[in-house]
């Protein structure tokens, strides 16, 4: 039992086979963009590109090396607020930060063409990133580990718990991958199409959610077994995962398609600017191709007037 809010706050997790994958993508990202700003210095890698990849791999540590780690075995509650952070919020931002993008980018030539872009181009990345295939993944995986032995397998074994999460981070990175959009992709969604997926995945979240904060009983045999003397009973706090679940995943979708919405007024503006540039550059060619009029009006010889004899 923690004696103060003190020690829950200081309760980090630091685990060197959680920490030092994480450093080392963060290494590779940093040492990639330093190389392409190098020899692209007119096209450097965006700025908020970085800063995405970058936040993506603090809220990991945030998820997997803080309190939210030390304490998802005890209460369910902030097991889901992690499950949250690693599905909702981690994997959308590892995506905007378009690592894909950034290994073609500082590639040779040789790579891109004999490794990389056959891997795209392969049969088995077109079907596991056709979206439908991403969103039935991430919402199968997200129900059948909810309400099968694996959440609870996971919560006892350590070595489950580490796939659970590294499942959990995979199929939400695959169902980010075609609505960010951000790195190339065997298959790419219209800004309608991402709004609508968006909006099918809101529900299934919601539902999920319903059905834990609905479940007449505690779920999971560890967290109905573990001996604690404080916090919520195992019950309530199966509710209050629940809650979290339907409300945070909500809000996330929610803020999710509000961003899909302005991204696509931005690009249908973008489109309108260059289209009335390209009507601009039209009329400017047609203006000094076309013939010029002549301004001098032409001279015809007079008409001339009969003579008329005067009479006798």
């Amino acid at each position: 039992m923690p004696s103060s809010w003190a020690d829950v706050l200081l309760a980090w997790s630091i685990e060197p086979h959680v920490i030092l994958p994480l450093l080392g993508l963060w290494l590779i990202y940093r040492m990639a963009v330093q190389r392409v700003n190098a020899a692209h210095p007119g096209n450097p890698v965006p700025r908020f590109r970085v800063w995405s990849w970058n936040l993506g791999l603090a809220v990991l540590v945030l998820a997997l090396c803080s309190p939210i780690a030390t304490y998802d075995t005890t209460l369910f509650s902030v097991h889901m607020v992690q499950h949250i952070l690693l599905t909702l919020i981690a994997a959308p931002l590892l995506a905007l930060g378009a690592p894909i993008t950034l290994l073609l980018r500082v590639s040779s030539a040789r790579t891109r063409q004999r490794l990389i872009l056959p891997v795209l181009h392969s049969w088995p990345l077109r079907v596991i990133s056709f979206p439908v295939v991403t969103w039935v993944l991430f919402a199968a995986t997200m129900w059948a580990s909810h309400f099968s032995g694996l959440y609870d397998a996971a919560l006892d074994n350590e070595a489950i718990h580490i796939f659970e999460h590294a499942l959990y981070l995979g199929v939400a990175l695959l169902f980010w991958w075609p609505v960010v959009g951000a790195d190339p992709s065997p298959w790419r969604l219209g800004h309608p199409a991402r709004i609508g997926y968006l909006f099918l995945g809101m529900p299934q979240s919601s539902f999920l959610g319903l059905a834990i904060y609905s479940a007449p009983a505690v779920l999971y045999t560890h967290y109905a077994t573990l001996q604690r003397s404080w916090g919520p009973t195992p019950l309530e706090d199966q509710q209050l995962a629940g809650v979290l679940m339907w409300v945070g995943g909500d809000a996330v979708f929610l803020i999710a398609m509000i961003a899909a919405v302005w991204v696509w007024l931005q690009a249908e503006e973008r489109e309108g600017a260059r289209l009335d540039r390209k009507l601009d550059r039209v009329k400017a060619a047609s203006a000094t191709t076309a013939p010029r009029r002549s301004t001098i009006q032409p001279v015809t010889e007079p008409t001339a007037e009969p003579i008329v004899e005067p009479p006798g």
